[in-house]
């Protein structure tokens, strides 16, 4: 008897498929896609797709875009490109199998690459090889991130990345020496009493006056969103 495919993560307007992907759809790519400016971008770029979740949410906000995706996990990229393909913005997204490190050497341009990178650069492996993988900076360290998005970026493009509190602040001073320097970045709480998790930093090549904030994603009770995280995800997540 052939075992039922699991259901996908239904969004308003996608769905997303993942049981071919290590990493499954979670609040840090919502975040991501929905917070990385999209404004003027005819080229975006998406860097480790995953599930194609990023990606599809960019297409949705910029309708006019043309969204690459490069995906290193044949699994994935596979999995990722039928999402793609299934999603209302089909024509608009493609996905990579490659990596960002032979990528970049197309010589392609763009005016956004999004990020959601691997975040431990050291710590104990589990027995989840692919998990870890991800997970870890194996393949892709920052360094070699940070070069191939030096080399694709535009002169006026942005370069958006979400990370933990501490990796992102690290991510942030080894930017600075790739001449990528932070110029938005909004602290995430996951209650307004709870510490910062999660970093949302945007980049450019030239440096500016940086624009901070902060974002609490929910009350007291599970799932009573607040105001600016409804408003931030809300045309994406069915029960907003």
């Amino acid at each position: 008897m052939t075992a039922k495919a699991a259901a996908p993560f239904q969004f308003k307007k996608f769905a997303v498929r993942q049981d071919q992907c290590t990493m499954k759809v979670g609040t840090d790519g919502v975040l991501l896609g929905a917070w990385a400016d999209v404004t003027a971008a005819e080229r975006i770029l998406d860097i480790g797709t995953g599930t194609g979740v990023i990606a599809i949410m960019l297409a949705q906000r910029n309708e006019t875009a043309q969204v690459d995706a490069v995906e290193i996990d044949e699994k994935a990229c596979t999995q990722a490109r039928e999402n793609m393909q299934n999603s209302p913005f089909a024509e608009r997204l493609t996905a990579l199998e490659t990596s960002v490190q032979d990528y970049s050497f197309k010589k392609q341009k763009y005016d956004l690459i999004v990020s959601n990178p691997p975040f431990f650069s050291g710590g104990t492996m589990t027995k989840n090889s692919d998990r870890d993988a991800v997970r870890h900076t194996v393949k892709l360290p920052h360094g070699a991130l940070l070069l191939a998005v030096q080399r694709m970026l535009k002169e006026k493009g942005k370069f958006a990345v979400i990370l933990p509190f501490i990796e992102g602040l690290r991510f942030e001073e080894m930017a600075a020496d790739y001449h990528l320097f932070c110029v938005r970045k909004t602290e995430v709480k996951p209650k307004a009493d709870k510490p910062v998790e999660r970093l949302l930093l945007e980049f450019s090549k030239t440096k500016s006056e940086r624009v901070e904030d902060g974002l609490v994603i929910q009350k007291e009770a599970r799932n009573d969103w607040t105001e600016e995280y409804m408003a931030l995800t809300g045309d994406f997540y069915l029960n907003m």
